[in-house]
């Protein structure tokens, strides 16, 4: 569309029916807020600007706008008196100009940029105001959408509606697109003479039949235009997200066993013949290559999954884990800001943390990367096809070379050369009534590298 466009997202809302210190609009559904969701699906690109009208002492609410739409515009509602109010905080975006004006709901996380185009397409042809519908299965507490013929006449609140109105089934959403040109003069209009002295966007329609201009409706499913004003509808929202997202991932080849226990974020991404099996949940910034199977009961967050590789069963993958193709990652194993190069083996009850684990390396059992000293994370690098044995502690910063063997049960504080063996042994005496240690390194066939 070579029309450009002004998209005014009101956000200002307290939302304290969610019972909660954070602003309504940043609440997660699918691992992103909810104005997330809005600003993704609002018009970008060219020709397109953005404003988010935000509550006082709402900087949070700014920073997710700007982090999620650099150019966003965000403009402070001090009083809440209403829709139109709402809007018009943004009146200096506005008065620059735009041929569409769309307003739309930072709670309404279900809608998309699908709907935001045809709700801009009647503009195109004449009309200075559309819309958006939906047909409820029960109206009640709605705006009703009164129509003659094909033009839109007037919205009436439940409150006001005379019972043959109330019948009616077409509902208002809320979201709305106004030709650029008549915008203010429609906005401007907007009186506050209601029993709450409010400034309702709803009479928006009225004015513009008024003053000689069309107003059309645009229909969507019920399900697109949910808002958010409880915890329960946020449950509800994310259902309908998760039924989305799991369709989406079915549709483009991924197979999920048990698709209603799989939980998915809005930015996973999938490569070819991808399984997925019952109870995984995988949250944000997740990207998964060809092949690779995520066995039940994985929890996978921030994470790169390479071609082939195998997660699981009851696995986590924290932020900054990287896993190489072929890699494999087992049973009760955790990881985090770990990469794990091609061919890596860590089949049980292990952690890695703050590392670097070179190709084909070998981790044993109950291994554990010791990163932390109690003031400052450390990293431990593990060289391409070391062998590090069972129930072994790694303790940062240390590094174990290439080709090295670390025996069942070391304690290794110190950097074991490549190709070395490193065994750490403890011998409790009776008779001396305490501990001797003592660790050895030695050569595995040949010489340590200089």
């Amino acid at each position: 569309m070579t029309r450009s466009s002004l998209t005014v997202v009101l956000a200002a809302g307290e939302g304290t029916r969610m019972r909660s210190s954070l602003p309504k609009v940043l609440h997660p559904v699918a691992g992103e807020s909810l104005l997330a969701h809005v600003l993704h699906a609002a018009p970008n690109g060219p020709l397109t600007r953005l404003a988010v009208v935000i509550g006082p002492d709402h900087a949070g609410v700014a920073g997710e706008a700007r982090r999620i739409r650099p150019d966003a515009e965000t403009y402070v509602q001090h009083e809440r008196l209403g829709t139109a109010h709402a809007v018009l905080a943004a009146r200096g975006a506005i008065a620059r100009g735009a041929d569409d004006l769309l307003i739309a709901f930072g709670d309404t996380p279900l809608i998309s940029a699908e709907t935001f185009e045809r709700l801009r397409a009647p503009l195109n042809n004449g009309a200075a105001l559309t819309v958006l519908g939906f047909r409820a299965a029960d109206p009640t507490g709605y705006g009703r959408l009164l129509m003659q013929g094909e033009k839109l006449v007037a919205i009436r609140e439940q409150a006001d509606a005379s019972a043959e109105e109330r019948k009616v089934t077409l509902c208002n959403a809320g979201v709305m697109a106004l030709d650029g040109k008549s915008a203010l003069k429609i906005l401007d209009r907007i009186g506050n003479a209601n029993s709450k002295g409010e400034y309702y966007l709803v009479d928006a329609v009225t004015i513009a039949r008024d003053l000689g201009l069309e107003a059309v409706v645009i229909e969507t499913k019920e399900d697109e235009v949910r808002g958010i004003n409880t915890k329960a509808q946020l449950a509800e929202a994310e259902a309908v997200m998760q039924a989305r997202l799991r369709k989406q991932a079915m549709d483009a080849g991924v197979t999920l066993i048990a698709p209603e226990t799989v939980f998915l974020a809005a930015d996973t991404q999938f490569g070819k013949d991808v399984t997925i099996e019952p109870f995984v949940v995988i949250g944000p910034g997740v990207t998964i290559a060809d092949g690779a199977v995520i066995h039940s009961f994985s929890h996978i967050v921030e994470a790169s999954i390479g071609k082939k590789a195998s997660v699981g069963p009851y696995a986590r993958l924290r932020p900054g884990t990287s896993l190489g193709d072929g890699a494999r990652i087992g049973n009760f194993v955790e990881t985090k800001a770990a990469k794990l190069e091609a061919g890596v083996k860590v089949n049980h009850l292990s952690y890695i943390g703050d590392a670097e684990v070179g190709a084909n390396s070998n981790i044993g059992a109950g291994t554990i990367t010791c990163n932390y000293d109690g003031f400052a994370k450390h990293k431990t690098l593990i060289g391409e096809g070391a062998f590090v044995g069972t129930n072994s502690s790694l303790v940062a910063p240390v590094r174990i070379g290439a080709g090295a063997y670390i025996g069942s049960g070391s304690v290794i504080t110190k950097d074991v050369p490549d190709n070395a063996m490193a065994v750490e042994r403890s011998q409790q005496s009776i008779r001396e009534g305490g501990a001797t240690r003592y660790r050895e390194i030695k050569t595995r066939g040949k010489k340590p590298k200089a």
